[in-house]
């Protein structure tokens, strides 16, 4: 007898027909790094795989591929001409769409295509499906609207049979995405990226695609593994009883089966059961029909790991994280989920399963999915390959009540959507205090939810400055007590009934030349050279093991791979470059567990070069001394020679690079500027001070007149108030600094009003401040202004002197009512003798405050009442 091929091994080589003909017209936009998989992409190929492995059915066809697009304004009627085409499903911000254009809050997105009406459509339904759309969606086909969507993370499924005629049909999208300007749950999208925030992904990012169907057809089924014991509901569309059967196969060989009715949970014992692991990714094969008066209507196959994951107590007392009854630390990464061609969007299926790949073979064993969701078959990937994946909620937009409801709405949704993959093993609430709000009863929802896994309440709860107090209080009723720790590694504390990990810790910069997306703004949470960095990684995880002796039982490391300027990865951020060996990483992580599985013969990732890039210095000034001027080549020779404080050759080489380029300036150019801007003499200095608008809209308000001010105490101020000199002569540099104009006046007041400050000159102090405030009140921030008021409070007698820093205090609170500014008013009133105007000022002040600063406030108004001083 022939052997069967299992149903997974089939599905790898599923592939549908696409009605979109290639044109020659679209071609991916430039990008600063790209990935292998970058020229794989086209019209004809783009991801062409059956999108949802859970739930499949033979007849489907594959909307991916070229669209007409435009951008009009939010309510601005459907347009009549478009504006190109978009390759569907890149976000419209990636280069892999052919476009790369940012959509603004106040902007809307269509898209149009037509599609053919399924020849098998006669007597049955005709679905369409969406893999995600970021984020507000509404869909007309022959311009009948069929539905809408908000939600930029979960599929959606539209019956457009209706509205459907013979031939040829118009489809056409409507798409509004704020972005971080809404109560839309967003993840670590921005509009203007930075630090840990990144590009933002509007639009179409997952396949698109129809589905013939019959009347009465499976719309959901939900699979709940136990020890010995599979699970399986089974939901047709509409609300009649049905018959289902659901067979079990393993290795091709039916091994369970049962019948009842559909929305029943039907319970089939599994003998000898094969329990899903990293180890061992076992997983069953699944058919599922549903029967009408015993004629089958409708079948489906899907697959189904056996595993359960608990809180126990191993043999020296200590809560762990249990894994079918056997003790597993989780070893795991943070994944962000982003690529530089695609952005959200992976560019091939096989980009995608590689990241899985990458992080198995490395030694770990868990992913922590980062407030983001994936495509169904990157969570089939996981399941296949075999990884424990912690999987975030997308982060509340804000603490408004809009952004609160859309936030447990959408949770609920990415709960339902991704219930049945069995290598998700803990669902992750909040992090960090970002947005946190009742988090005990989210936590007991989540867990009422799926109490089949573990709930992480709070990851990062030491990040929160609003945490309670009491430890016992932080992490109410979810299973793990849950730290952050930079570079670390640290531990969570103890706690009765949880288990405690390290949700996020590492963060080590290593930077690989030639595969950065932005080398001027590269950062990490520490830096170190590529040579030292297999010694450092190895010494913290030596110390992780210490900790993994005293009861830690999972930590997630700081990150996978380099995400746009964040360059903490193990992995550059085009998934080219190893940081450690892989072997060596390998053996490294065998101090904690052991790998789950050898390495594919097909993985192909190279070794970083651990040699000194600024070794080269010397030949590259060379050839500058020779007359070599390519831009690049000045660039980074003016860059090596600032690392290297060879400042004299820094500033020729800059100033030749400077000369050949020209305005406007892009961000990266503006980024070499500002960094090479390091005396008032340079050019880069006169260039910022000419240009100051302009840098501004790049680089963001202030930002301008903040680096000149700083180059201009730095050559201006500073040598003349550092050292012994009781006596600078102020006016000398007062004289010099206003040559700079504006800025260099307000750099000089600043400088002087913080000198006599720190000296506690307090004569000097008053006059200099008063002058300082009236002029560049608007440019202080509030809590700078608020502490000049307070000297003034503690340091003077004078009533004139008083009253002018009581208005300083109230250009604090035109900006909002805050207690701590009505208190600093309200005792310079009261010390300047307007005791009643005072005493209703503190009122306020003690009416506002927090309750655990009422004490101070409380007594400080006591004083009044009774005439007593206050300071």
């Amino acid at each position: 007898m022939q052997k069967k091929l299992s149903f997974i091994t089939l599905l790898l080589s599923c592939f549908a027909v696409t009605t979109v003909n290639a044109q020659s017209a679209w071609k991916a936009q430039p990008v600063a790094i790209a990935t292998r998989w970058t020229p794989l992409v086209s019209p004809e190929n783009a991801l062409p795989e059956y999108p949802r492995p859970q739930m499949v059915r033979s007849q489907w066809v594959n909307l991916n591929g070229l669209w007409d697009y435009a951008i009009t304004k939010k309510d601005a009627p459907a347009p009549q001409q478009f504006q190109g085409k978009i390759l569907v499903p890149y976000p419209l911000e990636s280069a892999l769409s052919g476009v790369k254009k940012s959509l603004l809050p106040d902007d809307r997105l269509w898209y149009r295509r037509n599609i053919d009406k399924p020849s098998d459509a006669a007597g049955k339904r005709v679905l369409l499906h969406f893999g995600a759309v970021d984020w507000q969606a509404v869909v007309y086909v022959n311009g009948k609207q069929v539905g809408d969507h908000a939600g930029g993370y979960q599929a959606f499924t539209l019956d457009i049979t209706d509205a459907l005629h013979n031939g040829s049909n118009q489809l056409l999208v409507s798409v509004w995405d704020p972005s971080d300007q809404g109560n839309n749950p967003r993840g670590k999208q921005v509009l203007q990226p930075r630090g840990i925030m990144y590009t933002a992904s509007s639009g179409i990012w997952q396949t698109v695609w129809l589905e013939t169907v019959p009347d009465t057809y499976i719309s959901n089924i939900s699979i709940i593994p136990q020890e010995n014991t599979l699970k399986v509901v089974v939901s047709p569309n509409d609300k009649r009883n049905c018959k289902a059967e659901v067979t079990v196969y393993a290795n091709g060989a039916p091994v369970a089966n049962i019948s009842g009715k559909t929305n029943d949970t039907l319970e089939m014992p599994i003998p000898d059961v094969h329990h899903w692991s990293p180890e061992d990714p076992f997983l069953y094969d699944l058919s599922i029909k549903i029967y009408n008066q015993d004629k089958p209507v409708d079948s489906i196959r899907s697959y189904a790991g056996m595993r359960t994951i608990s809180i126990m107590k191993d043999a020296k007392g200590q809560e762990r994280i249990y894994l079918n009854g056997k003790y597993t630390y989780n070893l795991g990464v943070l994944d962000q989920g982003f690529w530089p061609d695609g952005l959200y969007t992976a560019p091939t299926d096989e980009a995608l399963r590689f990241d899985i790949l990458a992080v198995k073979s490395m030694g770990f064993n868990t992913i922590r999915k980062h407030i983001k969701l994936e495509p169904a078959r990157w969570y089939y990937h996981c399941d296949k390959l075999g990884i424990l994946v912690w999987q975030d909620m997308v982060t509340c937009a804000n603490e408004s009540p809009t952004a609160k409801i859309e936030f447990e709405k959408e949770n609920a949704a990415n709960i339902e959507l991704l219930k049945n993959h069995p290598s998700i093993v803990c669902w992750v609430l909040f992090n960090e205090g970002w947005a946190r709000y009742d988090q005990q009863r989210l936590t007991e929802w989540m867990k009422k939810t799926d109490p089949s896994r573990l709930i992480n309440g709070h990851t990062g709860e030491n990040y929160d400055r609003r945490a309670p107090a009491n430890p016992l209080e932080r992490w109410k009723s979810a299973d793990l007590t849950d730290v952050h720790d930079y570079p670390g590694p640290g531990i969570a504390p103890a706690l009765t009934g949880k288990a405690r990990v390290l949700g996020e810790w590492g963060g080590v910069q290593v930077r690989v030349r030639s595969h950065q997306w932005n080398a001027e703004e590269g950062w990490g949470y520490i830096s170190v050279a590529p040579a030292e960095f297999s010694q450092k990684y190895e010494y913290m995880i030596k110390h992780l093991k210490i900790y993994e002796e005293e009861g830690l039982s999972g930590s997630i490391y700081t990150e996978p791979y380099d995400v746009e300027i964040e360059e903490n990865g193990l992995m550059t951020y085009d998934r080219e470059v190893i940081k450690i060996p892989l072997e060596k990483i390998r053996e490294i992580h065998r101090m904690i567990i052991p790998a789950t599985g050898p390495v594919p013969t097909d993985f192909k990732i190279k070794d970083m070069d651990t040699t000194n890039p600024d070794n080269r210095y010397t030949d590259m000034l060379r050839r500058f001394k020779s007359g070599y001027r390519d831009s690049s080549f000045l660039k980074e020779l003016a860059q090596m020679a600032v690392r290297l404080n060879d400042m004299p050759n820094a500033q020729k080489a800059a100033d030749d690079y400077l000369a050949q380029i020209k305005a406007p300036f892009s961000r990266s150019q503006w980024l070499f500027i500002f960094n090479m801007a390091t005396s008032v003499k340079s050019t880069a200095f006169k260039i910022i001070a000419a240009n100051k608008e302009a840098a501004d809209k790049v680089m963001g308000t202030r930002q301008a007149d903040m680096k000149l001010m700083t180059v201009i105490y730095a050559d201006v101020i500073n040598p003349n108030i550092s050292g012994t000199n009781e006596h600078p002569n102020w006016f000398a540099m007062q004289q010099k600094a206003m040559s700079y104009g504006v800025t260099g006046e307000e750099v000089y007041l600043r400088s002087k009003t913080l000198y006599h400050l720190n000296n506690k000159q307090w004569k000097q102090f008053f006059p200099a401040a008063t002058r300082y405030v009236a002029k560049f009140a608007k440019n202080l921030s509030l809590d700078e202004l608020n502490r000049y008021a307070t000297t003034v409070f503690y340091r003077s007698d004078d009533s004139s002197m008083l009253l002018t820093a009581s208005g300083w205090s109230r250009i604090c609170l035109e900006q909002g009512e805050r207690s701590l500014f009505m208190n600093t008013q309200a005792n310079l009133l009261y010390k300047a003798g307007r005791k009643q105007e005072a005493i209703a000022i503190q009122e306020r002040a003690l009416a506002l405050a927090p309750d655990q600063d009422k004490k101070p406030y409380e007594s400080t108004l006591e004083k009044m009442k009774r005439n007593e001083p206050t300071w």
